[in-house]
């Protein structure tokens, strides 16, 4: 069919053709406000001009490899395997470091961890409602194989996560609507009026994707096809389970963005992995891992006694962490009826003799955990007070009335590692609960055998639980431990296929949108989130709401501290314990910026090869 071009619509489509081609040309709506960066709560520390972050060296030099295990999961990762490139999805064992080849719309420092600034995006513009962000996108940004990365692309990735992500990415972001391209650089986010507070930071830092790379591949499937990336370091080579290696990407389109000065120092980083944390030690102390955060203190205390230590050649070190402690904690999984009277979970928590524990298996080098906000000011302590009662009366009825007053505290035993009077107190729950005694058996009030399993897929802590089981055997309880491949484990706690796991949630000082992923009631119905204990309660709900839409910092710690009441009140986890240092060891060719971040230890991000000490050591990369 033909048709005729009018003069006016000639016109029309050229000033249509030099929108979509040149940046910046759309101009504000009414009431937006364009900034340079974001954060929860409006404040930002950095100015528009800012060149870096304080804390790095902006003439930090690149080279040399960074050696490593996995030490944080997210997505589908597994800290023992990958057999799939795509963490962002639910299939598969997701491999170490590939975010790392995705750049975000933003990116944040550790002076203010709840900031964010322009990496693609230059700008953006908020309307003052703050449900539309408008991200204007630096023209520059360049996949890795040349392609301009465009709003088209953003606006693909935002929803393919939403759509397809990983369920703990399709919680989050559950309130954004939408996400269109208005030009090739500006990409329009709307989100609904029931947002959380920090979703718009998720958004920022959420990985941008390759629309056209994509459309020709199922994104839900496992793969060993690297994606196509834009960031600082693309997959060089691997071995699935074994070892991965990423390569800096030395035309990074981003490089000298203040955001990213000082740090992808690394010509090299590779992630190594071991079942058996004995066999990655013995790794570390034979210089094929040059990196060490260390988690066991056994080894911790006695390891570190060999001949690189004794030379000077390997450091060690125990470096103060103001940041907040992650939760960790073996997990009831309240969706097995055994479990679901707080009695007996009570009861089975007071058979963990953490001072024993402590003191024989891990040298007195830990604390124990008691808030699900540990080491910040969100955790409660003492009595509510007006505040946190405000919150608190509404729920009277639907809440333990435990939350009123002193927070639960795990009690302190006479480390003699089977405190009678505590386990006294645990028979006395027991029957509470409906429990009977048969003979040295202990039935449950359905008459059935008490017996439960602890599954893992390491025997690391088994040192700590065996004499917890013990105990629990004492009371009359048939505990276990079952010990399994890391597929196998990645698939039963997938489908919540346990009775108690050992899990190490990562920790904020802004808690938000990531509460509803590991405590929420829809979390808990997914598969594969991280609600494994299963807590579905509407008060939980309404304080992570509460949380979410919380408008000062004195607002998110109050109701914070009412939420970890609730939490503590119902007994969903034995908690273990936690560490205000970072344990580090390293060989010795790396140097470090003299200032460190006000919130974390910087390493071994800010750090950087150092040829001049790794020659001193015999070490030549």
């Amino acid at each position: 069919m033909k048709f005729a071009l009018t003069r006016r619509d000639a016109v029309r489509f050229a000033l249509a053709a030099a929108f979509w081609r040149f940046p910046g040309i759309v101009r504000a709506a009414e009431g937006e406000i364009e900034t340079h960066g974001l954060s929860s709560f409006g404040d930002l520390a950095e100015p528009p001009d800012f060149k870096r972050f304080a804390y790095v060296n902006p003439d930090a030099p690149k080279g040399g490899t960074l050696v490593i295990q996995l030490r944080v999961e997210a997505g589908n990762q597994n800290f023992d395997t990958f057999n799939t490139l795509n963490i962002h999805t639910f299939k598969g064992d997701g491999a170490a470091g590939m975010d790392a080849t995705f750049d975000t719309l933003m990116s944040g420092g550790a002076d203010e961890p709840e900031s964010l600034y322009g990496l693609l995006a230059r700008r953006v513009r908020v309307s003052a409602d703050k449900l539309t962000y408008r991200f204007l996108l630096r023209p520059e940004a360049r996949f890795h194989d040349g392609s301009p990365l465009t709003a088209q692309d953003v606006a693909f990735s935002l929803m393919t996560l939403k759509q397809k992500g990983h369920p703990t990415e399709r919680a989050v972001l559950t309130q954004m609507l939408g996400a269109e391209a208005e030009a090739d650089d500006i990409v329009r986010v709307t989100l609904s009026d029931k947002r959380s507070r920090d979703l718009h930071l998720v958004i920022a830092s959420s990985p941008i994707f390759s629309k056209a790379y994509w459309s020709t591949r199922d994104y839900e499937a496992s793969t060993l096809e690297p994606p196509l990336g834009s960031g600082a370091y693309k997959v060089g080579r691997f071995d699935a389970g074994r070892y991965i290696e990423f390569d800096r990407v030395a035309d990074y389109w981003g490089k000298d963005l203040p955001v990213n000065v000082g740090i992808n120092n690394f010509e090299h980083i590779r992630f190594e992995y071991y079942r058996d944390r004995q066999v990655a030690f013995e790794a570390f102390k034979a210089g094929k891992i040059n990196f060490q955060e260390e988690y066991t203190s056994r080894i911790w205390a006695t390891g570190y006694d060999f001949p690189a230590i004794r030379e000077g050649r390997v450091k060690k070190e125990a470096l103060q962490n103001d940041l907040p402690a992650g939760p960790q904690g073996w997990y009831f999984n309240l969706r097995r009826p055994m479990f679901k009277d707080p009695r007996i979970r009570e009861a089975i928590g007071l058979a963990f003799d953490f001072e024993w524990t402590n003191k024989n298996i891990m040298y007195s080098l830990y604390k124990r955990m008691t808030s699900f906000f540990e080491n910040s000011d969100n955790k409660a302590v003492g009595k509510p007070g007006p505040e946190e009662l405000a919150i608190l009366e509404p729920l009277r009825g639907k809440v333990s009335e435990e939350c009123f007053g002193e927070p639960y505290l795990p009690p302190v035993s006479d480390g003699s590692g089977s405190d009678r009077k505590l386990l006294r107190r645990a028979d006395e729950l027991l029957m509470a609960a409906g429990c009977k005694r048969d003979g040295t058996t202990l039935k449950l009030p359905d008459g059935s055998p008490f017996a439960f399993e602890f599954l893992d897929s390491s025997p690391a802590l088994q040192p700590h639980t065996e004499p917890f089981e013990a105990n629990l055997r004492r009371l009359g309880i048939a505990a276990t431990s079952r010990i399994v491949d890391a597929a196998q484990y990645n698939a039963r706690t997938n489908q919540y296929d346990f009775d108690v796991v050992s899990m190490r949630l990562g920790a904020t000082r802004t808690p938000g949108d990531d509460l509803r992923v590991v405590y929420g009631s829809e979390a808990a119905a997914n598969p594969g989130s991280r609600n494994r204990a299963g807590i579905s309660d509407p008060a939980v709900d309404m304080l992570i709401e509460k949380i979410g839409a919380a408008k000062t910092r004195e607002e998110l710690t109050i109701a914070c501290r009412v939420l970890d009441r609730v939490l503590r009140a119902g007994r969903y986890w034995v908690p273990m314990w936690y560490n205000d240092k970072t344990l580090l060891a390293y060989w010795d060719e790396f140097s470090r910026p003299e200032t460190r971040p006000k919130f974390g230890t910087g390493a071994p991000d800010t750090w950087w090869f150092d040829a001049a000490k790794a020659a001193k050591i015999g070490i030549s990369q």
